[in-house]
């Protein structure tokens, strides 16, 4: 494994993205002494809403990394900072491990060698490009979501390819990237996509009757939303943040390679996450079947056979 070709393994500068509470003090206490065998500065990452403050600010553009010490939401931010600029991120997770942090705060010592050494991989994201009759709005990694504001019902159209796909009046709707189908659309009833899948989740939020089940569209659909906000209103939110932008009719495109996670080989699969994390749970009655097979002596962590084989 190595960096992206062409890429330095030295460091001039490195800038930080940090959770605004959890407890980073060794976590940082370790990157300091390593920017300092580096020759390295580090610095602070503004983030809006972000007061936390750890280090002289700096853009992200004057990095040549972004280390994201916290969790996912604290890799995410750094990953949204960073990818204007095409800087690598690296999350720690400060923590259990997520979907995005690569690392456990204990054995970052190591994982910044391996960096410094070049001996990383990047691992590309995709992005959802969102406009509003031609104005970008801006890039979503995980999902963009429309939801209602009030006690009123917003109404959705969903057009794919300029072809109708549905209309459904309800509390909203969600569009994910592969990322954000382990997120609030799986929480919503969508469904996951397998890593490396390239398509786009589109999920009706609580629709009021009508059949309109969630979509799976190729990276390449065009995805738009026509909404009526109701009198209440609709709000808009992008990876979670609300923006300004009154929803009424917006286009969602697939943007290749948007952002860079540092990947380091050793990085957990989706799915075996979402199970680690109870996400993803068998159902009851496997499980106690499973009971059953280890009070007999009998392996349960591989898929079982057919019962019927079973004396």
């Amino acid at each position: 494994m190595s960096a992206p070709e062409g890429a330095a393994t030295g460091f001039d500068r490195v800038g930080l993205v940090v959770h605004p509470r959890r407890e980073i003090d060794a976590a940082l206490a370790t990157i300091r002494a390593w920017a300092r065998e580096q020759g390295a500065d580090v610095v602070q990452v503004p983030i809006a809403g972000q007061d936390r403050d750890v280090a002289p600010d700096a853009g992200a553009e004057t990095c040549d990394l972004v280390l994201a010490v916290g969790g996912d939401g604290t890799t995410l931010a750094a990953l949204h900072a960073a990818a204007p600029a095409g800087r690598p991120v690296m999350g720690i997770a400060c923590g259990s491990l997520g979907a995005l942090t690569a690392v456990r705060a204990g054995a970052l010592p190591g994982a910044l060698r391996r960096v410094a050494a070049g001996d990383w991989t990047p691992r590309r994201l995709p992005a959802l490009a969102l406009t509003e009759q031609g104005e970008a709005l801006g890039r979503a990694l995980n999902d963009v979501v429309v939801v209602r504001a009030g006690a009123s019902q917003v109404t959705v159209a969903v057009l794919v390819d300029g072809q109708p796909y549905v209309r459904f009046a309800g509390d909203g709707v969600i569009v994910a990237t592969p990322l954000g189908s382990s997120a609030y659309t799986l929480a919503a009833g969508g469904p996951v996509l397998a890593e490396g899948a390239a398509g786009v989740v589109v999920t009706p939020l609580a629709p009021h009757g009508g059949t309109c089940p969630p979509l799976v569209a190729g990276a390449g659909t065009r995805v738009e939303l026509e909404v009526e906000p109701g009198w209440a209103g609709a709000r808009l939110e992008l990876d979670g943040q609300a923006l300004a932008a009154v929803p009424e009719r917006l286009a969602l495109a697939w943007v290749a390679d948007h952002a860079t996670l540092v990947g380091l080989g050793q990085d957990e699969p989706l799915l075996a996450g979402l199970r680690r994390r109870g996400i993803l749970m068998d159902s009851p009655r496997v499980r106690a079947r499973d009971a059953r097979d280890a009070a007999d002596g009998r392996p349960s962590d591989q898929p079982s056979s057919p019962r019927s084989a079973r004396p």
